[in-house]
């Protein structure tokens, strides 16, 4: 008997491609779009070619059609605003820069998803997404890189839990963009020269503040830039339109670059200094999840991702507080703009030892 996976299908060329290498694999297929956003014209969602819009489920549908595979559409509107868009909005209102991806990924794509795909008696939930599981001989799961280092996911990814690695499949995680593209254009998916999105799915003017001044009906009061001493420099717009490491958008002139050193929501200030004042050689995090091992030791050496972007960086594990579930980090060279509400990723051997929420 065929072991039965559901693909959570975007609309998008990857899981487009992942539903047809598991088909083809041999398990028993079912394609699901989740509905978690809908206050997005059809027009909008087709040319910003988001995952949350209605084109979405339009393209799925057609490309499962292709495949000859069942597809529904399942609702998960609620726990994606209180997962997502309730914790994006809070997080920003206190000064920190969330990561509603990672979010996402955890509470909706995985937890809603693979709860109600086993509860129709599905083996595993499968997405399109850059990463590889791998058991290891501790008897735990951990994600590896991808084959394509520049759309490796496994930053996104590090807050899933033993359970949900148990039931995933990364169909994707051995081929790089190019192959996949291919394979689709090959097959004639009708996804197969689909654009990437590249914006929250949910903003897709990417104009945060807005958002938010819109969703909560409440307009944020403007503040003060400071130096770190206090000294007033200016007035800012409000603290949700700025992010640790920011120089564009300050509307101020001071003959040289200055940059969001910190954010006080406290007292509503946005700190402003030089690029020298965003170097750090220490980090706090919390919310830990681990994921090779069930705990690190104080002592150990690891490599830290501190945005999906960052190439990595070596460091040690200076402190391990509250029974594993906060950590202090000491980078061999200072790093750029750690920013709060971002997550730490640690990597060991090449797999996702764990990470947590930068504080």
């Amino acid at each position: 008997m065929k072991e039965k996976v559901v693909v959570g299908m975007s609309g998008g060329v990857d899981s487009s491609v992942a539903a047809y290498l598991l088909k083809e694999q041999g398990y028993d297929v079912t394609g699901v779009t989740m509905q978690i956003w809908q206050e997005q014209d059809v027009q909008t969602a087709e040319q910003e070619g988001g995952c949350c819009g209605l084109s979405a489920v339009e393209d799925a549908r057609r490309v499962a059609a292709q495949l000859h595979i069942p597809h529904y559409v399942m609702n998960f509107r609620q726990p994606f605003k209180e997962r997502v868009i309730d914790y994006f909005i809070a997080e920003y209102r206190l000064g920190r820069t969330p990561n509603p991806c990672i979010a996402c990924n955890r509470y909706v794509k995985w937890e809603s998803l693979l709860q109600r795909s086993l509860g129709i008696g599905a083996d595993y939930i499968a997405t399109g997404h850059y990463a590889k599981i791998a058991k290891l001989s501790n008897g735990r799961y951990a994600l590896r890189p991808s084959a394509s280092a520049k759309k490796d996911q496994t930053y996104a990814l590090y807050n899933l839990t033993q359970e949900q690695l148990a039931h995933t499949l990364f169909p994707i995680g051995a081929y790089t963009k190019e192959q996949i593209r291919a394979i689709a254009a090959q097959m004639g998916l009708s996804t197969a020269h689909k654009p990437d999105s590249q914006e929250i799915c949910f903003v897709p003017d990417n104009d945060y503040a807005a958002f938010i001044s819109r969703s909560t009906g409440e307009r944020e009061p403007t503040g003060n830039f400071v130096a770190a001493d206090g000294t007033i420099l200016g007035q800012h717009k409000g603290i949700s339109h700025y992010t640790i490491g920011q120089r564009k958008g300050l509307g101020l002139s001071f003959g040289k670059p200055v940059f969001v050193t910190s954010i006080r929501p406290d007292t509503n200030e946005v700190v402003l200094g030089e690029h020298e004042d965003l170097m750090v050689t220490e980090l706090e995090a919390g919310h830990m999840n681990y994921m090779a091992r069930p705990q690190l030791d104080q002592g150990e050496r690891l490599t830290a991702k501190i945005r999906y972007s960052h190439q990595g960086a070596s460091c040690v594990v200076t402190d391990i507080l509250d029974h594993g579930n906060r950590i202090r980090l000491r980078f061999d060279e200072p790093v750029r703009a750690v920013t709060p509400g971002q997550a730490v990723v640690l990597y060991e051997d090449g797999y996702v030892a764990g990470g947590g929420t930068i504080i």
